[in-house]
């Protein structure tokens, strides 16, 4: 699995639950380590998501190994966005997200 480096963003229910991601962006990365990846399960609503105590940096390679479909994706350039209602379906690009105008 080849992974690149970097840090990225995640919801608690991923890295602690072992869940799946079914929702994942790229912004502008904010430093140099940040790779700007953003990962969701999909279960997360929105309060869930406006408290920053849900969420952890974490390395790629940590989500790339509780959910190795993310990897394909990875190189893919920010803004981008992809998403899936299944676990077990292919992530497909998601044409919804609406990126910041800064962005």
């Amino acid at each position: 699995m080849d992974v690149p480096l970097g840090g990225c963003l995640a919801s608690k229910r991923i890295f602690q639950e072992r869940r799946k991601v079914r929702f994942m962006y790229r912004e502008l990365p904010d430093n140099k380590r940040d790779s700007g990846w953003r990962f969701f399960s999909g279960t997360e609503d929105q309060a869930y998501s406006d408290d920053p105590t849900n969420f952890a940096i974490l390395a790629l390679t940590t989500i790339a190994e509780i959910d190795p479909d993310i990897v394909g994706h990875l190189d893919s350039p920010a803004p981008c966005a992809f998403e899936r209602e299944k676990d077990s379906e292919p992530f497909q690009e998601s044409r919804g997200y609406l990126f910041k105008p800064d962005e």
